[in-house]
């Protein structure tokens, strides 16, 4: 005897609903990534470093993933606004961030409750190391030293001369610190609203020395407005071959590096970060891409989501123990 044709309905709709869930995972699963745009996210304002490379980077993507790449501005919070919400977007790679290696000194030196509550090293996903650049000290050249070693002769004479740095806690405060103390000199911070502002008074020589990135100092350096002393790093840089390392000079320990992480949020596929970072690699070793990326005093790196890995968990690190000892706080 068959059954009574509603139960037949009933039967076919509870069929249908458990086939549903499987049919929509494998047609997901079947879709290629990507397959609608993406979104990157620059925990910095619109101009700066970070935002300029996103968007050389997203330019380039779009033409060889076949989707558009789109960036957002989310500054505050020493970039924790922006981290946060790649955080917290869904774990698909169509949500990234592209940010300083200052992302991961902000929660050593923010307030409790500043920013927000999030993990940089478990909440994201590391991408690609895209580009590095290099921290240089510089003076203006009314204070009369061509390096670090004379600035020292000079402070130790002088003691109190100022150093501007981009803020309380900002990587040129850290560094100006380090200097202080492998040099045995006494130098006074004076912390700006930013790295414009501080470069603005040392050009015009209200405070004589700054630490900065050299995609910020680079055209004041080659224009003579300002003279490069020595890079913060641990090894030279082929932006400045001839410009010794403040170790070179006898003031070890002051490395503080400068550069870009992609990042994804945790949980985002596998597939779907290793097929981001083979791409980047792509773009970053293409001819016009490294001729861009000299313009604006940046070294292509690339490598794997392992290599960020690593870099991001020494700086977090690294800049812990410093914050700590130096008893850093943000402004």
């Amino acid at each position: 005897m068959r059954p009574p044709f509603f139960v037949l309905n009933a039967l076919c709709a509870l069929g249908l609903a458990a086939v549903a869930p499987l049919a929509s995972a494998q047609a997901t699963a079947a879709t290629p990534f990507p397959s609608k745009p993406i979104v990157i996210i620059v925990p910095n304002p619109p101009g700066g470093g970070p935002d300029v490379l996103a968007r050389s980077l997203g330019e380039k993507l779009a033409t060889r993933l076949g989707q558009p790449v789109v960036v957002e501005n989310r500054p505050g919070a020493s970039g924790m606004i922006g981290a946060a919400a790649v955080a917290r977007a869904t774990p698909d790679g169509y949500t990234l961030m592209l940010s300083p290696n200052t992302v991961f000194s902000a929660p050593h030196v923010l307030p409790k409750g500043a920013g927000s509550q999030i993990d940089v090293l478990k909440d994201l996903a590391p991408v690609i190391q895209p580009t590095k650049g290099v921290m240089v000290m510089v003076a203006n050249p009314s204070l009369g030293v061509k390096n670090a070693k004379d600035l020292v002769a000079l402070v130790k004479k002088e003691p109190g001369l100022a150093y501007a740095s981009a803020g309380n806690g900002s990587p040129m405060h850290i560094a100006g610190e380090l200097f202080k103390k492998s040099a045995g000199v006494d130098m006074l911070h004076a912390p700006y609203k930013g790295i414009a502002p501080a470069i603005s008074d040392v050009l015009a020589g209200h405070v004589k020395v700054t630490y900065g990135a050299l995609g910020a100092l680079g055209q004041h350096i080659e224009s003579g407005r300002l003279v490069a002393l020595g890079t913060a790093e641990a090894q030279r840089s082929p932006l400045m071959p001839n410009l010794p390392t403040l170790a070179e000079q006898g003031i070890p320990n002051v490395a503080v590096n400068a550069w870009y992480g992609v990042f994804a949020p945790k949980d985002t596929p596998a597939a779907v970060i290793d097929k981001l970072n083979a791409e980047i690699n792509a773009v970053l070793q293409q001819p016009d891409m490294i001729a861009r990326l000299k313009t604006t005093w940046e070294v292509p790196v690339g490598g794997t989501p392992q290599d960020l890995a690593r870099a991001a968990k020494l700086e977090y690190d690294t800049t812990g123990k410093v914050v700590k000892e130096f008893n850093i706080t943000a402004d």
